[in-house]
């Protein structure tokens, strides 16, 4: 009964693998599978008919898929899984005494064996080998940064985090270094707060996430929330002093429901200011303000100490985003990133619904706002570059314009502030564009522009006509690189194809070479236009080109169907393949290598630390018509879609490229971290980042238990210090982490009580000791735990 039952399953297995394998090498690819599902079977015939044969056969097998997984992926780990677990595990069961013995007395009364020595020995070396790798990773990049530290004191933000990036270069560095290599396996947790603002999935929008960095200024620590609450806290217990809690509105459509940060003001002296008085009473001047916007596009004056509105400013306190845009579509205009505070100034750009619809999208104009009375001070649209002035109150910004969502950097030193533009919407379509409008300079275009005036100064466009969605949304990190004596003023800007840019910031000239190579410039749609090249940066994170070969799966049927799906989509090995209506697949997608975490640099030492994402995207056009140019679009669960362009040519579906089980379809590491010498461009060190652990699982109930380093995604930024470490808390597995920033290695974490999908800061509290704080809220659209924590960690 057992050898026939075992034939029977084997021969069911082998048919299926037959089926897909052939599925497989009908659509162009790898005709393995099938050979193995044939060599199954014939197994599966053999162990029917009872025959000793069956075993020696299975063997070989075992032998020639050995060969196989070597030649296809060397010595992965990872990617053995789907290659060779199943048939593993099927050799296993083959060798063991019951199925062995009972071939034996089938065939030959005479001889009882338990052993097959054939293949009882291959199974035998298959897990010693097995064994083996488990302790081998051919994926590191091993290395050290030896850059010695400066005998100048470091600069970056000090005992306090007074902006977005620590200070208005955006280095997110802190010249802190109480915590350091040696202590930082003693951090406890100081103190855990919760801000009460959870998402009401009945309400809510799906992508609501709790991104915010908190500041610590003023003797508080500021964070704001997804619906756009400010909480005060007190440093050094986490205890709430006040709060500013805005009406609500929450709508499912809304976009991207997320706060990333506030910003902060101080009067250079509160006495030059008349301090009038309101008619509550409330003192009027607000000499130290928290600066906020809003989803719903709100500009915000509260004051730092009390978290009232500053009367002052604006309409007592609020200054309309939506001014002089026109119409504008519900949920259309947002803001999600902390306005930048630079001198007296507050300039914000804004976010729009990207691929909502075809035309009529709010203006992508970056403004900037006296930060005391709130009025418009100058204006730089991309439709209209030279005219600065601000705009009269009865006109409107012209509409469809490259936005600037990210966060904004400032050089108060040398009067220039720095604006990554991204795309227009909608973003992956360009069929009715006009090339030779301001509009198409501007997309996707690194900015700066005269502090004071807003007059423009030097572009640098990193992507030509892009029809990826691949806009700048990392805030621009200010350093000066080189030897003392001979260093030059540079801007570092990461990209989501995966390129850092480093350009001089007084001239956009770059200071590592930028080369134009060539990108697919046919096919697509009717009517699309392409690049024929894009810049690529000789320090870049752009990743390999995916082959048959780099699929994954955690069987053979979910790797076979990811492979089937790589034959069938459109490819065309580089990031610029053409969107098409039968299915492209992007790589890297949408969501980027690098994305609004940006990156970190130590100023002292040029080191460069960056966490690049791999994880390639299904892109399908789906063709509009009058009778659908209106009519709002569902998937087949019967979810609306996000990038549906009303009363455009094509709606767009953009879906991660996954198998059947909601796992990638590329092999990990889909999460890196990187250690970069700006010195020399050179990549010194790269490690997987991340666990499995609490991945949001459709194969299981719950969340996955194990933590297997594979490298998982990774949303949000990174800190430096001066005590050479960074942390990082934006895996999707829910730990913070702190790594020896020379190397890489992992020298402390700890599990947080939801995702952490944020930037970390720090600061020196009055009791005289460091803190790490980080928000913990977690992220809808990556499925990571969500919760409403803000911590902070201390040496015990």
């Amino acid at each position: 009964m057992v050898l026939k039952i075992t034939s029977i399953v084997m021969a069911l297995f082998a048919v299926a693998i037959l089926y897909m394998g052939g599925a497989l090498v009908a659509a162009g690819g790898s005709p393995a599978y099938a050979l193995i599902g044939l060599g199954v079977l014939i197994t599966a015939v053999l162990l029917f008919l009872k025959k000793k044969s069956a075993l020696t056969l299975y063997a070989l097998l075992m032998w020639a898929i050995l060969i196989w997984i070597i030649y296809e992926v060397g010595f992965d780990k990872w990617q053995w899984i789907p290659r060779g677990d199943l048939f593993a595990l099927l050799g296993f069961w083959l060798a063991l005494p019951w199925v062995v013995r009972r071939l034996y007395i089938a065939q030959t009364p005479a001889e009882s064996r338990s052993f097959h020595p054939f293949l009882g020995g291959t199974v035998a070396v298959m897990i010693v080998i097995v064994v083996g790798i488990m302790f081998y990773d051919p994926y590191p990049v091993q290395g050290k940064i030896t850059n010695p530290v400066s005998a100048k004191a470091a600069s970056g933000a000090a005992e306090d985090w007074v902006a977005y990036g620590g200070t208005n270069d955006g280095q997110r560095f802190s010249a802190l270094d109480q915590i350091d290599a040696g202590n930082v396996k003693k951090l406890t947790v100081a103190w855990e707060y919760h801000t009460g603002d959870l998402r009401d999935p009945e309400k809510d929008a799906s992508e609501y996430t709790f991104e915010a960095t908190p500041l610590k200024v003023n003797n508080r620590v500021y964070v704001c929330t997804a619906h756009n609450e400010v909480h005060a806290l007190n440093p050094e217990t986490g205890t709430l002093e006040w709060k500013y809690e805005p009406q609500k509105d929450r709508s499912y459509l809304q976009q991207h429901q997320t706060c990333r940060g506030v910003s902060y003001y101080a009067a250079a002296s509160s006495s030059t200011r008349n301090r009038d008085v309101s008619a509550n009473g409330a003192s009027a001047p607000c000499d130290k303000r928290i600066i906020t916007a809003t989803a719903d596009a709100r500009l915000v004056a509260l004051d730092a100490d009390t978290g009232k509105a500053c009367s002052d400013f604006g309409n007592n306190g609020v200054v309309n985003l939506s001014d002089n845009m026109g119409e504008i579509r519900p949920h259309a205009l947002m803001q999600t990133a902390a306005p930048l505070v630079a001198g007296d100034l507050i300039i914000v750009g804004g976010s729009v619904m990207d691929n909502g619809y075809n035309a009529g999208n709010p203006s992508g104009v970056i403004r900037a706002y006296d930060v005391l009375s709130g009025k418009l001070v100058w204006n730089f649209d991309p439709a209209t570059p030279e005219s600065t002035q601000p705009i009269a109150a009865n006109q409107d910004y012209p509409q469809d314009t490259p936005v600037a969502w990210g966060t904004l950097s400032a050089d108060l030193q040398n009067g220039l502030v720095y604006i990554p533009f991204g795309n227009a919407s909608p973003d992956e379509l360009g069929i009715r564009r006009d090339p030779a409008s301001n509009t198409e300079k501007f997309r996707d275009a690194l900015v700066a522009l005269d502090l004071k005036t807003g007059a423009f100064k030097w572009k640098f466009q990193t992507s030509h006509n892009d029809l990826w969605d691949r806009d700048n949304p990392s805030q621009p990190s200010l350093v000066d690189l080189g030897k003392d004596g001979n260093k030059q003023p540079a801007v570092v800007l990461p990209t989501k194809v995966g390129n850092i840019f480093v350009l001089n910031r007084l001239t956009g000239e770059p200071i590592i070479p930028v080369d134009q190579v060539k990108a697919s410039a046919e096919g697509g749609v009717a009517g699309e236009r392409f690049a024929t090249s894009q810049p690529v940066s000789r320090l870049n994170f752009i990743p390999e080109p995916l082959n048959e070969k780099s699929m994954w799966g955690l069987t053979p049927f979910d790797q076979m169907s990811c492979r089937t799906s790589f034959k069938k989509l459109r490819y065309d090995g580089n990031p610029w393949t053409p969107s098409t209506e039968s299915g492209t697949l992007v790589f890297p997608g949408n969501i980027g290598v690098f994305n609004w975490g940006s990156v970190a640099i130590d100023p002292q030492r040029q080191i460069l630390i960056g966490a690049p994402v791999r994880l390639a995207y299904k892109y399908t056009l789906i063709k509009r018509t009058p009778e659908t140019e209106e009519k709002r679009l569902f998937t087949a669960e019967g979810k609306p879609y996000w990038n549906e362009n009303f009363k455009g040519d094509y709606a767009i579906r953009i879906q991660q490229f996954a198998s059947d089980l909601g796992i990638p379809c590329i092999a990990p590491s889909w999460g890196r971290m990187v250690g970069v010498d700006l010195n020399t461009g050179k990549t010194e060190w790269m490690r997987r980042i991340g666990t499995t652990k609490n991945l949001n699982t459709s194969f299981l109930p719950g969340r996955f238990p194990i933590g297997f380093p594979m490298g998982m995604v990774a949303h949000g930024g990174p800190l430096i210090t001066a005590g050479g470490l960074a942390f990082h808390g934006a895996t999707a597995d829910g730990f913070i982490r702190a790594y020896d920033i020379n190397t890489g290695e992992i020298l402390w974490q700890t599990e947080l009580p939801a995702g952490g999908q944020a930037t970390p800061s720090t600061y020196m509290g009055s009791d005289g000791k460091q803190y790490v704080v980080i928000a913990a809220g977690g992220h809808g659209s990556l499925g990571t735990t969500m919760g409403d924590s803000v911590i902070a960690f201390k040496l015990n």
